[in-house]
């Protein structure tokens, strides 16, 4: 039996056993599924078992670059301009304070930790750091479901909770792109007379999605059956993000590019979000068993490094979400602990630090690859345990000068939903 025949029967069996398994155990433990996926690729990887060789991890690149253009433009996707215009202003400000003291705080001490462990030079042990800041800052929607599903779609701590995530997300996203055309080779100078400015990789990165958006409008714009969209995105999303793999830029940027001209430059907004949405669970599993098989331990000594950015991760998180709510006067809606909702990795965690990994010659990629997946293992398991104070936190109802939506649903799709939770209809405003 082929190793490709392999991998798929055991993703399929993993996914039906998820479906009954797993969601057992959600509803009866409080932990949230997915981290199964992600050691699952581990164990069948070369690292351990050995079933699936280098090679064959390799052959799968194109599946990994599908994985993740989707997850891009799925995020892209949700970011229409009416609907966010429509939420609170304090929301957003909250959602970018967090976000930027996480990045910073992480990136600086990673930086310093990195720097003092290994001896390297201090530009690569920044570089590390702002990928490993990047990673830290993605937050899955699990801890947003589960408050959700207690304190209903209307309470504070849950708008800002699904303002914050999507936030995080495109924050991640942005910084590990521009990181990348910071630090890209230019193997083409040559030919150019002069290498790009890491300004012109960030443009083109982006052109590649504005492009690809403008055509696929131009041509299946007015399309309105959800089949035929589907086909036609998945081919636009295969040739965005393939574009972007090979010429080493970010093809998560790329794609999340496309996904946002397409979500604010069409008729048919609803259909394309149905079809991007068909494939993202058995997506997002396949993406989490090829990222643990892709894995390999660093040669340096990494326990440490990795330990020390679990820390500072939770701690970071934690601390920006008080210090943004208490600089912005939401501290008594919010509550002191409402950054616990945000702990929660998910897999945009991962496909930043896989980005990361196939970057030529990005100093420490095993390193920052293996702090992302142990991340990813512990707050998967543990991040709805994370939210349980949230949850009997008495909060105020109604926060001033915040309208109370209609029923949204989370708007950045980086993880599995928690069992159980009713998910409303996605044409409300975003803010994965």
């Amino acid at each position: 039996m082929s190793e490709g025949l392999i991998l798929v029967l055991v993703v399929a069996a993993s996914y039906l056993a998820a479906r009954v398994a797993f969601e057992w155990l959600a509803k009866r433990f409080f932990i949230v599924s997915g981290a199964e996926y992600l050691l699952l690729g581990i164990l069948l990887g070369p690292q351990v078992s050995g079933i699936l060789s280098p090679d064959a991890v390799e052959s799968f690149a194109p599946i990994t670059s599908l994985g993740l253009g989707w997850m891009g433009a799925l995020i892209g996707a949700q970011l229409v301009l009416p609907r966010m215009v429509r939420t609170a202003a304090v929301l957003y400000r909250v959602a970018i304070v967090e976000s930027a003291l996480t990045f910073v705080f992480t990136t600086a001490l990673m930086t310093v930790g990195i720097y003092a462990t290994f001896d390297i030079a201090l530009r690569n042990a920044l570089i590390a750091g702002i990928g490993l800041g990047a990673v830290a800052t993605a937050s899955a929607t699990a801890g947003v479901a589960v408050v959700a599903r207690q304190l209903g779609r209307r309470s504070p701590v849950v708008q800002q909770l699904e303002v914050a995530s999507a936030t995080n997300a495109v924050f991640g996203i942005l910084v590990s792109g521009l990181l990348f055309a910071i630090v890209h080779p230019d193997p083409n100078a040559a030919v150019i007379g002069r290498p790009l400015t890491p300004t012109e990789w960030a443009v083109i990165t982006m052109a590649i999605g504005v492009v690809g958006g403008a055509l696929f409008h131009l041509f299946v714009g007015e399309e309105r059956k959800v089949d035929r969209l589907f086909i036609s995105l998945a081919g636009a999303v295969i040739l965005v993000s393939g574009a972007a793999t090979y010429i080493r830029v970010s093809p998560l940027l790329a794609a999340a590019c496309f996904g946002f001209v397409l979500a604010n430059t069409t008729r048919s907004r609803a259909q394309i979000t149905i079809a991007l949405e068909r494939i993202e669970r058995p997506l997002y599993f396949a993406l989490l068993v090829l990222a643990g098989a892709t894995w390999r331990p660093s040669v340096r000594d990494w326990v440490v490094i990795v330990f020390l950015f679990v820390l500072v991760r939770i701690a970071g998180k934690i601390g920006a979400a008080r210090l943004a709510a208490r600089w912005n006067g939401m501290l008594p809606a919010l509550g002191l602990h409402w950054g616990r909702g945000l702990l929660g990795q998910g897999g945009l965690a991962l496909a930043i630090a896989l980005s990361y990994l196939y970057q030529e010659d990005a100093p420490l990629a095993n390193l920052v690859f293996t702090a992302a997946v142990a991340s990813v293992l512990l707050t998967d398991v543990l991040s709805a345990r994370f939210v349980r104070s949230l949850i009997y936190v008495d909060v105020e109802p109604v926060v001033a000068g915040v309208e109370e939506p209609e029923p949204t649903k989370a708007p950045v799709p980086i993880g599995p939903v928690v069992p159980d939770v009713v998910t409303p209809d996605a044409s409300t405003p975003a803010g994965s």
